[in-house]
């Protein structure tokens, strides 16, 4: 199945970006007939058909229209602090978009190694892998934050601060619920530190752990989110 993002696709007759034509029609070298799958990030899925295959302006025509396609019965919002080597980040980006997570928030922290990030060039990351696992909704990216900016931020929902410092936490699984909206924190590689994790608390997220052994950030990242899937399975 080849699955194109269009986000903007109304009616019947529908033209693909220049990018998506091209890929279309150049590198695939699909022509009048063949059918392709569009998917606009919002929950629409439509099948269509090529009528004109041009390399920059490649029309289709829609014969199949699916809303709320494969709609979660959950939101997941990972707020992580991006590594220092920016392709592990974007490994992590790749893999939660494939599992399933509804918004992500990159973090500034006191331990961050990066400051920055470009998120252009990470939307289409995510972009790729929405289409890649044939998903419909497009994860939300979030502009970089301070910690401190985003906790005292209004965030509803399951509140969780996943860190190494205490043996004794209880883990994810234990405390996260099924049907329900959650937020999770994932620090840098040298984790949140003590005040972080003492402004966290008194805003309300729940300490958690994620396992006995020691987790890089972005397997961190990508272990809760398997987490919170399988618990809403």
């Amino acid at each position: 199945m080849q699955i194109f993002y269009a986000p903007d696709i109304t009616g019947n007759l529908y033209t693909l970006s220049e990018e998506e034509s091209k890929h279309c029609i150049r590198v695939l070298r699909l022509d009048v007939g063949n059918e392709i799958t569009i998917v606009d990030g919002k929950g629409g899925l439509f099948k269509t058909r090529i009528v004109k295959p041009e390399p920059k302006r490649c029309m289709v025509e829609v014969y199949e229209a699916v809303y709320e396609f494969e709609k979660r019965n959950h939101y997941l919002h990972i707020a992580i602090a991006p590594t220092k080597n920016i392709e592990r980040f974007e490994w992590f980006l790749e893999k939660a978009t494939e599992i399933g997570i509804d918004e992500i928030t990159p973090l500034l922290c006191e331990h961050s190694e990066r400051k920055t990030v470009n998120n252009e060039r990470l939307e289409k990351i995510i972009v790729s892998a929405m289409k890649q696992s044939i998903k419909a909704y497009l994860p939300k990216l979030n502009q970089m934050v301070s910690f401190k900016q985003f906790i005292e931020a209004k965030n509803d929902g399951e509140l969780f601060i996943a860190h190494c410092y205490k043996k004794d936490l209880s883990h994810l699984k234990d405390e996260i619920k099924s049907n329900q909206k959650s937020t999770i924190l994932i620090g840098p590689e040298g984790d949140f530190s003590p005040d972080e994790v003492s402004i966290a608390i008194q805003h309300n997220f729940k300490e958690i752990s994620l396992g006995t052994s020691r987790l890089r950030t972005e397997t961190a990242g990508v272990v809760a989110c398997h987490i919170a899937n399988l618990i809403n399975f």
